[in-house]
């Protein structure tokens, strides 16, 4: 969208950047008082993970005639500089800490957190407004993101690929929340794709989700963040239609 009430294009996208860090800084805020209070700090890590993946439904909010359209990253470039300092010098009660890591190692901010910030910043500029990135983010944000707590809830059938233990039904989730998640927010971002040939649309939504799921499989844990959207951009620019 063009910049509303006639408004230069750097002040409408510096108001919608400031939307985005508020938004982003509420999530991890509610989750760090919820987890002084008890909640499960996997969940939150998580629930952080999937509302930082959604941010995308803000795209469509900044006005892309200008350079500034960037700023749509800004955020997640604030939380890449973070992460790495976060990680060398933070301590394990830090509210990042607790929120976004599985075992309160602050050294893990440096793998799948600060790694997601990255895919954030390709996403948000390389493939703003693309189906790659559409569809890179709504994976790893959703699919990957869900994946853990189903598995460590429900995953009661295990296998091991390459030496990754997984279950069955986080697998399952991965493939259906990659599925549900890409085919939402692809019909709000760039609905005129997805309904100028829906049946592709769901041919490819299927594919992507598959790829996605074999990937998350067989990826380590501390570089899934990468090898997962990574895999996604390649299925889409590999497909012949």
């Amino acid at each position: 969208m063009l910049a509303p009430f006639g408004l230069a294009p750097i002040i409408w996208n510096g108001i919608m950047t400031f939307i985005v860090l508020i938004y982003i800084m509420s999530v991890i805020k509610f989750m760090d008082v919820l987890v002084s209070k008890g909640f499960p700090q996997d969940v939150s890590r998580k629930i952080v993970h999937i509302a930082a993946g959604s941010w995308i439904i803000f795209w469509p909010l900044f006005d892309p005639s200008d350079w500034t359209v960037y700023f749509n990253i800004a955020v997640a470039v604030l939380w890449t500089l973070l992460f790495i300092v976060k990680g060398l010098t933070a301590t394990p009660e830090d509210t990042a800490v607790k929120t976004m890591t599985r075992t309160g190692d602050p050294k893990e901010l440096l793998y799948g957190p600060l790694m997601f910030t990255l895919v954030m910043e390709v996403c948000g500029t390389i493939f703003y407004m693309d189906f790659r990135g559409i569809a890179a983010m709504a994976v790893v944000g959703w699919g990957d993101g869900v994946a853990p707590l189903f598995g460590s809830r429900f995953g009661k059938h295990k296998y091991s690929i390459l030496g990754n233990e997984k279950s069955v039904e986080g697998s399952i989730s991965v493939f259906l929340f990659s599925l549900i998640a890409l085919m939402g927010f692809s019909l709000v971002l760039v609905p005129n794709m997805v309904l100028a040939d829906f049946n592709a649309f769901i041919l490819k939504a299927l594919i992507i989700s598959s790829v996605a799921t074999l990937i998350e499989a067989i990826s380590p844990k501390n570089i899934d963040n990468i090898l997962v959207p990574a895999s996604v951009i390649l299925t889409i620019m590999f497909l012949p239609f």
